[in-house]
């Protein structure tokens, strides 16, 4: 094929078929590690969670390699090829689907988990007698970092169940945050409903907010402010943490909605009169008119 380093054909055979073309077990090189598969989980957090900076502790079951015998599963460190798979790891079953036609399955071989090797009944190792790995349970520390978000990802490298030839995959935590009673997070802003009476709503108000973090924020209205229904107000630096700028904060906004009553008595209405702008004055010309006997207000959706 040619002078130069190409690669090596019997490389490629492995890559394909999982052996040597002359049979038997792995090639001089010797077996190539393959990478474990991730495990993600999920972890539910709350805002209050994501507002401020917390952690979790987490217990982890996982399989290790056993030290005594360092995932080999003997004690002299020798195996033997599999009889029943010779050596593939793998069995192949054929199933008559119809006249001249078959399928042909491969699957992992259970008598030797897959791994195309077998030990000796004396030669198995003395702690878990040949099963190459144990099990631990290890605590990971999960912190949630301030502003992260919904679905952001926190991976630890190589925390997954160890076996022999094998390079552990990750554990990955993808945040998911619960629905809160009172507060929305949009980005980095933060919204807050708080429903005001009519009175209040006209004449001035003042009420104790719980922040995430536990403060109690005092927010009230401006002199001879009237607030209008779906109305905002912005407060500053009570937000989400802002995009590297971690020791400052974006706006808290909050929505106001009016409580109007459902009637109001005569006296009331002549009092309100007596104080609010006069009415709009309406031209009533001589057309005839038809007066309805009764009237309803409606809200519509």
């Amino acid at each position: 094929m040619g002078g130069g380093g190409g690669h090596d054909p019997f490389d490629i055979f492995q890559s394909l078929f999982g052996g040597s073309p002359f049979g038997g077990g792995s090639s001089s090189r010797g077996r190539r590690q393959r990478r474990g598969e991730d495990v993600i989980h999920p972890l539910k957090v709350s805002l209050e969670d994501l507002y401020n900076v917390t952690s979790k502790k987490l217990l982890l079951a996982r399989n290790v390699i056993c030290s005594k015998c360092k995932g080999k599963g003997s004690k002299s460190g020798a195996s033997m090829k599999c009889f029943g798979c010779q050596g593939s790891g793998m069995k192949v079953s054929i199933r008559q689907l119809g006249p001249s036609m078959i399928q042909q399955m491969q699957h992992p071989y259970n008598e030797c988990k897959g791994t195309g090797e077998t030990i000796n009944d004396k030669d198995r190792g003395p702690q878990y007698k040949g099963e190459k790995v144990a099990q631990e349970k290890k605590v990971l520390e999960v912190v949630v970092e301030k502003r992260m978000q919904n679905g952001q990802k926190i991976t630890f490298p190589r925390e997954t169940g160890e076996a022999p030839d094998t390079i552990a995959g990750d554990i990955v935590f993808v945040l998911q945050q619960k629905d809160h009673p009172k507060f929305k997070r949009k980005g980095d802003d933060l919204f807050y409903e708080h429903s005001l009476s009519l009175t209040e709503a006209l004449c001035g108000f003042q009420f104790v907010l719980s922040h995430l973090d536990n403060r109690q924020l005092l927010i009230k209205s401006n002199p001879s402010e009237v607030v209008k229904p779906d109305q905002f107000k912005a407060i500053n630096d009570n937000g989400m943490v802002m995009y590297q700028r971690p020791f400052m904060r974006e706006k808290l906004y909050i929505y106001f909605t009016v409580d109007f009553p459902d009637s109001l008595a005569p006296e009331q209405c002549k009092a309100l009169e007596a104080r609010l702008p006069p009415r709009a004055g309406s031209q009533l010309t001589d057309m005839e008119l038809d007066e309805c006997e009764e009237t309803h207000c409606i809200m519509l959706t």
